[in-house]
């Protein structure tokens, strides 16, 4: 397992990783407030769908413990607690995992309320319940990546004597999640089994968080890796498939809706079609937690627009005439004409009939005889929670 930690927490403490500062420097910053956390996550210092909601409960948690909320009764408490809820969940509204954990802490803290509980109980059950969704989600990475490598071994018959390489697209490691990551936790545990031969990860543009991140934690681990630009996907898979025996895009998922439509960060739908002409498997990793069955398709995404700048500005550490570079020193440059005009959606919507295989803690899906994902059994309580609607 990655000795990289996204997240630091201890009862009463919390620090996340300031990613803006990688690959060149570590920095943990203090989040003991709803509105670091928020500031936190709305500025991209944590990112990725399960680290989102991790720090968001957490950060609640922290403030709880520390006393914030002076509430005397139970329903001033709850009245309390969801509204800073409510406050996080607007922090990046695409990440269904946020919204996921946000249900999970109002429902339990419900309940305890509903048996007659008091304010220091119904507090004490919220920062455990937090605590929970911070350790399930290491559990549930690990089991993503071993069914994921399972997977592609009987699929695609991959085995030390004949290993696959993958491309993977943003960033989905220990650095966006508790640890081990989603669809780097599958390329992770394929290089450990002996069945990787090289992962190319995109640089993923506008926020590069494939160059800066990514491409990071594969150097940390030791995985024989190249960097791309987003643009360069089409000719590695027509010049360099058969000889690199490129088998599979593996990609991570903020929203999987019911028929397996799947939000992720923008380019991924570029990956999947280019995947279904060259003959490669396309995988959507992703935790139950970011199933949602409760919108059909896709269509019924809300899909987050981010600032221009993004587009025509970047930041850097300077790099010296030796070719060191200086953390120390950072400068912002113009990349384009600061007036021309920009759209910038942060995720787009890959069609589920491009996807081969959505890999979960509980085991892979794929389509039925009719081409369709079917998630019923794999989540029977909340599709029937759904089909009663």
């Amino acid at each position: 397992m990655s000795t990289l930690q996204a997240v630091k927490y201890s009862r009463g403490s919390l620090q996340v990783l300031d990613q803006l500062r990688l690959p060149h420097e570590f920095h943990y910053d203090e989040v003991a407030t709803s509105e670091e956390a928020f500031d936190c996550i709305r500025s991209m210092r944590v990112r990725g769908a399960p680290a989102i909601a991790i720090v968001a409960s957490l950060a609640h948690a922290v403030e709880l413990h520390n006393g914030s909320c002076q509430a005397s009764s139970a329903s001033d408490v709850l009245s309390y607690i969801h509204s800073r809820l409510d406050y996080l969940k607007e922090s990046r509204p695409t990440a269904v995992d946020l919204t996921n954990a946000i249900n999970r802490l109002k429902a339990r803290t419900n309940a305890v309320a509903a048996d007659g509980k008091g304010p220091e109980e119904i507090i004490r059950t919220y920062i455990e319940e937090a605590e929970q969704i911070l350790d399930e989600d290491l559990q549930t990475n690990l089991s993503i990546g071993a069914y994921g490598a399972d997977w592609l071994r009987d699929t695609v018959l991959a085995s030390p004597e004949k290993k696959i390489s993958v491309l993977t697209h943003c960033n989905t490691g220990s650095l966006a999640t508790s640890g081990h990551g989603t669809a780097l936790g599958i390329i992770r545990t394929l290089q450990a089994r002996d069945l990787l031969s090289h992962a190319y990860c995109t640089e993923t543009r506008p926020y590069n968080q494939g160059s800066r991140l990514t491409a990071f934690e594969l150097v940390h681990e030791g995985i024989p890796a190249t960097l791309i630009t987003d643009s360069m996907a089409a000719a590695l898979f027509a010049l360099q498939k058969d000889k690199m025996n490129i088998a599979a895009v593996i990609v991570g998922a903020d929203r999987v809706v019911r028929n397996g439509d799947t939000a992720n960060k923008i380019g991924t739908y570029q990956l999947a079609v280019l995947a279904k002409h060259h003959g490669i498997k396309f995988i959507v990793a992703a935790p139950t937690t970011s199933i949602d069955l409760e919108t059909e398709t896709g269509e019924g995404i809300k899909i987050e627009e981010r600032k221009k700048e993004e587009l025509t500005q970047i930041s850097g550490a300077i790099v010296r005439p030796d070719g060191s570079v200086d953390a120390t020193e950072t400068v912002r440059v113009a990349t384009a004409d600061q007036k021309i005009g920009v759209w910038n959606p942060a995720f787009d919507v890959t069609p589920h009939d491009l996807i081969d295989a959505v890999v979960t803690e509980k085991g892979t899906v794929v389509k039925n005889v009719d081409g369709q994902f079917d998630f019923s059994g794999l989540l029977p309580e909340r599709w029937q929670q759904v089909v009663a609607r």
